[in-house]
């Protein structure tokens, strides 16, 4: 059993092994090591190899998916060994003594997962594959549970951000590839060829050409190549739903990069969690599908301003019509999970219990399509949707027929064709019937023929139907003319057979056999109409979960009072009365409310100096016009009175740092390098806000840097920009950068307390109340006097020396400096082309050394 074992090990790699022994699933040697502690369960040994005792653990086949589900959590992939032959066939083949064959069935790994306990129904399943094609980045994603897949192409250095929309639970890359992602799966190089990945494609679609789907890329189908392969790998030949591929246009989506997301906290918080994110507060959705199709909406904010209006036109006709919003979410509410349903059944996985989703589901979409259709002011994205909804009749006609009302989730057992769908079947069902009604006769004859009560007829998976005394009964049936024979004896009882019984047994055993393999037979035939349907009932899911996003967005808006913003194709950024989704939602649970604030960016006022004291809610002001830009470009309503937003390619925020320290970074150096990705990526179309640059160092290298990268965001980038900071010095920016406005938020000393006032007014701080909020934050009396004093002295010294800004005045603009340093070189460049070095004496070389080092100190 060992050397099988071992094979199969070799065959898994780096995966812990699932051995199939029985009802149990058993790990050997490192995996039981690592399975034991993931799980904690107890870790035995078993026999010897190589002379020590061979570590063990196990999991019941029938709860493996509880146990899965954490290894995968906890990192693990798995393969899965099972049995392939029964004991029976094992005999005929090899003796007695053969040992039952098994073989790899599946790997089970973090992006191919599809079934529903090891799923969260709110979050998308996404597996990447990224590779480069002559200087081309190639992403292919799919979440095979609903086989939605899409290929893009993109620059080497926008990969990190692309990544970072995907959310990939599991990444593969080639295994030579020197710039591959971090954690990913390396698989050979040879799998991700371009021509490799377009015969792939035309062989899962069964098409001769890619035209129909889309025009792509070389690094595209390669990428395609590279996952398609993996997917046959895992799934050991059988490939799961994929639906035709769609080409992701490069620059329709606004672009974040993961810096970005992590600090907007979009689909999770700080801590990890969906609670405390912007989906877990504004998701109003009632079907799984919805859910994930929102977080999607949320990770890839369109750029398109027609697609934009079309998310809104619906939201808003939802919004303005609560009877209908409450008949549509009412349908939705008690639809499954269509599309990973048929993520299941196509993968050879499902259930009955899955194809009856799919005919309850479909018929739903049915009924939702009647009840739109039968309204006459339907905006034109709902009729574009509208025939997705149809269509399946005769499939939910012939499910309705073949299935009882609530299939299992298991067919080995049978019991879920319908009665009367199958005459045949209805008689095998008969018989066996009939069969146990006899053996219940049978057992009542027996007491009466035998005189002994408590004889019972019981069965059970070795013997079969048996016949069960007493032991002091026993010998009544033992004399040879009873007509009994004797099978086991056992420590209080007896168990015998008789001819009668056995021939009831054979009729139970064949026809409940025949008509097992009645219903498996019309199991495969219901899930070939499914397969065939596959596209069709994959659009139909689709729009179940625009059409929930929808309304959960129109009933979020009308639940906060949130109003619908206006896309204009202008630089500008005015929100009245502001909100950040997140704190106001915290805020309102405690009974307290939230401050609004106004925001007006435009191409004169488009960059905001905001400063004033800690927790007076500068980054919450700098976060809420961050989501408010991502909502609106997702399509959906915003927490404000009103909001005219202009298109936004690309969104950065720099809004706190931590220590990176798995990757060597500091604060400072975090901060830094997110600040540079800012400098060089932000466009005149970007919006950019920006959180204390440069508190990780020193005064002077903190107000130096702050300095230059608002001058730097202001007359390069002349991005939309909120740039909070408690460097004073910076509001004689004012005086030069004409496009720069000085704004704080308030705050008032009370009685010696420091009161938070949370609105934004015009007009530099007036002093940092640092002292106060230190106070507030419970640093000893003692230590907070001694602050006071050394700050006394500190500001007579910078009144008598002119402070940290001293000579500020005289710098000329961030442009104006590089120019004169450029001109500086040039002129130096100039002169020293014009020398002709071999004619020049020594006496004459140095003196013109002393010159050159004049010129270029000015």
């Amino acid at each position: 059993m060992m050397a099988q074992y071992l094979a199969l090990k070799e065959q898994a790699a780096d995966c812990l092994l699932f051995y199939r022994m029985g009802d149990f699933f058993e790990l050997f040697f490192d995996d039981a090591k690592i399975a034991a502690q993931v799980l904690d369960i107890a870790l035995t040994s078993r026999g010897e190899h190589g002379g020590a005792p061979i570590p063990m653990c196990g999991v019941p086949v029938h709860s493996a998916e509880g146990y899965l589900a954490r290894l995968i959590k906890a990192g693990c992939r798995v393969a899965i060994a099972e049995q392939v032959e029964t004991p029976e066939e094992a005999k005929r083949r090899g003796g007695s003594k053969a040992l039952v064959a098994r073989d790899i069935v599946r790997f089970v790994t973090a992006g191919t997962l599809t079934e529903e306990a090891l799923l969260e129904p709110r979050r998308a399943n996404v597996l990447a594959a990224v590779c480069e094609v002559r200087g081309a980045i190639g992403i292919a994603a799919c979440d095979i549970s609903t086989g939605r897949m899409e290929l893009e192409e993109c620059a080497p250095d926008q990969m990190s951000a692309a990544l970072a929309r995907l959310g990939a639970s599991e990444v593969v890359a080639p295994d030579t590839w020197d710039h591959a992602p971090g954690e990913c799966v390396p698989r050979p190089n040879r799998s991700f060829g371009s021509d490799e990945g377009e015969v792939r494609l035309k062989a899962v679609h069964g098409v001769s050409t890619l035209d129909g789907f889309g025009q792509f890329t070389r690094a595209m189908l390669a990428a395609a190549g590279g996952l398609v392969t993996y997917l046959d790998h895992v799934g050991r030949g059988a490939l799961p739903l994929l639906l035709p591929p769609v080409a992701r246009e490069a620059g329709t989506h606004m672009a974040m990069d993961e810096a970005t997301r992590s600090s907007l906290e979009i689909l999770v918080s700080s801590g990890g969690a969906r609670r405390g994110s912007l989906v877990e507060s504004i998701d109003r959705c009632v079907t799984g599908a919805g859910a994930r199709q929102l977080a999607e909406d949320l990770s890839a904010p369109l750029t398109d301003a027609r697609a934009i209006n079309r998310r809104l036109e619906l939201v808003s006709w939802l919004h303005d019509d609560p009877l209908l919003r409450g008949d549509i979410r009412g349908i939705l509410r008690a639809l499954p999970d269509v599309g990973r349903a048929l993520g299941r059944v196509v993968a050879g996985r499902g259930s009955p219990r899955d194809l009856g989703q799919l005919r309850d589901g479909l018929s739903e979409a049915r009924r939702l399509h009647d009840l739109l259709r039968g309204r006459s002011d339907r905006p034109e994205p709902l009729d574009a949707m509208l025939p997705s909804l149809a269509g399946h009749g005769a499939l939910c006609d012939l499910y309705s027929r073949a299935l009882v009302p609530a299939p299992p989730t298991e067919r080995s057992q049978g019991g879920y064709i319908a009665e009367g769908y199958d005459a045949s079947l209805d008689e095998l069902r008969r018989v066996s019937g009939n069969a146990r009604r006899a053996i219940a006769a049978l057992e009542a004859k027996y007491r009466d023929d035998t005189g002994i009560a408590a004889l019972k007829i019981r069965h059970n998976g070795v013997l079969g139907y048996f016949i069960e005394v007493p032991a002091k009964h026993a010998d009544r049936l033992m004399a040879p003319e009873s007509g009994f024979t004797h099978r086991q004896t056992m420590a209080g009882a007896v168990r015998f057979n008789a001819l009668a019984l056995h021939e009831e047994a054979s009729r139970i055993a064949e026809s409940g056999g025949h008509s097992l393999a009645a219903e498996e037979a019309h199991f495969e035939e219901l899930v070939a109409h499914a397969v065939r349907a596959k596209e069709a009932i994959a659009a139909t899911a689709a729009a179940l979960a625009r059409i929930d996003v929808a309304a959960g967005q129109a009933e979020r808006a009308a639940e906060g009072g949130w109003a619908l913003p206006r896309v204009v194709d202008e630089p500008c950024l005015e929100i009245i009365g502001g909100r950040h989704p997140v704190v106001e939602a915290a805020l309102a649970a405690k009974g307290e409310r939230f401050v609004a604030n106004d925001c007006a960016l435009g191409p004169q006022d488009r960059l905001w100096l905001v400063g004033g004291p800690n927790m007076g809610g500068k980054s919450t002001f700098l976060r809420q016009n961050a989501l408010i830009v991502l909502l609106v470009q997702a399509g959906g309503f915003v927490p404000a009175q009103s909001a005219k937003i202009g298109l936004v390619d690309r969104l950065f925020s720099r809004v706190g740092a931590a220590d990176n320290l798995a990757r060597g970074r500091s604060t400072f150096m975090v901060e830094m390098v997110e600040t540079a990705a800012i400098l060089s990526q932000a466009t005149e179309r970007s919006f950019v806000i920006l959180d204390e640059v440069g508190r990780g160092t020193s005064t002077y290298d903190g107000l130096s840097l702050a300095w230059a990268v608002a001058e730097a965001i202001h007359s390069i980038n002349k991005c939309r920009c909120l740039f909070a900071t408690h460097y004073h010095e910076l509001s004689r920016l004012a005086e030069a950068c004409d496009s720069l406005s000085l704004h704080h938020v308030r705050a008032r000393e009370w009685k010696g307390d420091l009161v938070l006032l949370h609105e934004l007014a015009e007009g530099p701080a007036d002093k940092s109340y640092g002292l106060a909020v230190a106070r507030l934050a419970g640093v000893p009396a003692p230590v907070i006097k001694r602050a006071k004093s050394v700050l006394e002295k500190l500001e007579k010294g910078r009144a008598a020396t002119g402070g940290l800004a001293a000579g500020l005045d005289d710098l000329p603009l961030f442009a104006a400096a590089i120019e004169a340093a450029e001109e500086k070189v040039d002129a130096l460049r100039e002169r020293l082309n014009g020398l002709d070095i071999d004619a020049l004496s020594p006496r004459e070389a140095l003196d013109l050394l002393y010159q050159l080092k004049a010129q270029a100190n000015g």
